[in-house]
């Protein structure tokens, strides 16, 4: 270490401000939350075995009936299953999440709490409160912990509330600042705590945009604070003239570790829920993994068969081998630096020495 920074390090002498190279701050995370598919995991992390990072906001944003619920749902299910010590508490300002709507995607209802804010100072209040008795624990005692708040697009104010009492019809114009005070305290307070926050917000239509814009609801406090943004728009699947479930088209608007404005798709059905292998066919087929020959896909042995064989057999198409191939690619066409992260810091490490 320079000998000047090691001097203004003990003068400063807070336990807040160290080297970056201990990889000891609040930004750092130690693990990614499974969001159940594959693709999304990439777009999200630069790893098909990746997903959400620990200690983030996250928002999923998009219209009406888009799977941001379903969505949320699922990576709740999949943090609980990857961590049987884990427990969720889940914010819900719609008051639409049931015990059997848990229980029916395998959650453990026993291992989530609900909490119902009808404003976004109580939903402020709850979660600090909750992070504040998580970090008196010990360390070692503190299991993972998720939170969720779906949605935010449904919190009102303490000042919206007391004027509809009063038979008041202004507009609250209060709104914004109290959501981005909200997350200026809860962003960092969340990164210490290494705890995830799932965020679900409505979106709408910019009037008098040249391009059709998409445009989250309550300001620019989440837009700041997130560490990653998806839009999600949909497509309805269909199976002959039944419609089975939906594509959804998730477009990262904003990450701060891969790359911005990819969109990958995801396949959400109505009965087995989010398919973790949809979308690595497109990504195969992209880069030459699997070759596409008139009608029928071409695979690394040499066999040719239909699409709909990929994808009604995955388990038997995507092996370790290939999951392999397209875990290398996925690094590159989804991160930064073409996914040359490790052999970075690797380099950096050698020099130091």
């Amino acid at each position: 270490m320079n000998p000047l920074l090691k001097k203004m390090l003990k003068e400063i002498d807070d336990e807040n401000t160290s080297l970056a190279a201990d990889r000891v701050g609040s930004s750092e995370f130690s693990g990614t939350i499974d969001t159940g598919s594959y693709i999304f995991n990439a777009a999200l992390s630069g790893s098909l075995y990746g997903g959400i990072p620990n200690n983030k906001i996250i928002a999923l944003a998009g219209e009406e009936s888009t799977g941001k619920t379903f969505f949320s749902l699922g990576i709740v299910n999949h943090f609980l299953n990857a961590n049987p010590d884990a427990f969720v508490l889940y914010f819900d300002s719609e008051a639409a999440v049931t015990v059997d709507m848990l229980e029916e995607r395998g959650i453990d209802s026993n291992r989530v709490a609900v909490s119902e804010p009808e404003s976004v100072q109580k939903f402020r209040h709850n979660a600090i409160k909750a992070l504040d008795a998580y970090m008196e624990e010990k360390e070692e005692n503190r299991y993972p912990f998720l939170m969720v708040l779906d949605s935010m697009g449904q919190l009102s104010t303490t000042k919206e509330l007391e004027d509809t009492a009063e038979g008041k019809e202004t507009r609250d114009m209060t709104r914004a600042q109290v959501l981005r005070a909200t997350f200026r305290v809860l962003s960092l307070k969340l990164a210490k705590a290494k705890v995830p926050l799932i965020v679900t917000n409505h979106t709408y239509d910019v009037v008098g945009s040249y391009f059709p814009t998409k445009e989250m609801s309550g300001g620019g406090g989440l837009k700041y604070s997130a560490s990653q943004i998806v839009y999600l728009s949909k497509k309805k699947d269909k199976d002959g003239k039944d419609v089975i479930g939906n594509i959804i088209r998730c477009t990262v608007v904003k990450s701060r570790f891969t790359k911005e404005n990819k969109v990958v798709e995801v396949k959400l059905n109505y009965d087995t829920g989010l398919d973790r292998y949809y979308g690595l066919l497109d990504l195969a087929d992209k880069h030459d993994v699997i070759k596409k020959i008139s009608t029928r896909y071409e695979l690394p042995n040499g066999s040719k068969v239909f699409g709909k064989y990929i994808n009604e057999h995955p388990e038997e198409v995507f092996d370790e081998t290939l999951m392999s191939q397209l875990e290398e690619i996925a690094k590159k066409e989804f991160c930064y630096g073409n996914g040359n992260h490790e052999e970075e810091l690797e380099l950096v490490e050698d020099e130091s020495d």
